[in-house]
């Protein structure tokens, strides 16, 4: 009895060194579920076809990325116009002086 040969596997590696992205980007995409994956274990790897349905998903054309698998932030602003001004806190903020700068103040006044 023949049995078939187990697929490649591609490393998460492999996936990132084709897209131009980190190591990280893809098992986090993986752990979102914005790209197919196997998981034997607890790693992440990924068949022939996942490894070239994520090509498709991520692949750029005339028009750029796939605004479907790209979505674009609420607050997006058109590109060239200015930012929105930052509203101005109601007190400054001071930063407190480190612990042992106090602990050596309080040594000088016991002396």
């Amino acid at each position: 009895m023949k049995r078939d040969p187990l697929p490649h596997l591609h490393y998460p590696a492999d996936v990132a060194n084709a897209l131009g992205k980190s190591e990280w980007w893809v098992k986090e995409q993986a752990r979102n579920g914005r790209i197919p994956y196997t998981k034997p274990g607890r790693a992440y790897r990924f068949t022939g076809e996942q490894f070239a349905e994520i090509l498709r998903l991520f692949a750029e054309g005339p028009t750029g990325p796939r605004a479907s698998h790209q979505p674009q932030p609420a607050t997006a602003r058109p590109p060239g116009s200015p930012k929105a001004p930052r509203p101005v806190p109601a007190a400054r903020l001071r930063a407190r002086p480190p612990r042992r700068t106090a602990q050596l103040e309080h040594q000088q006044k016991a002396s």
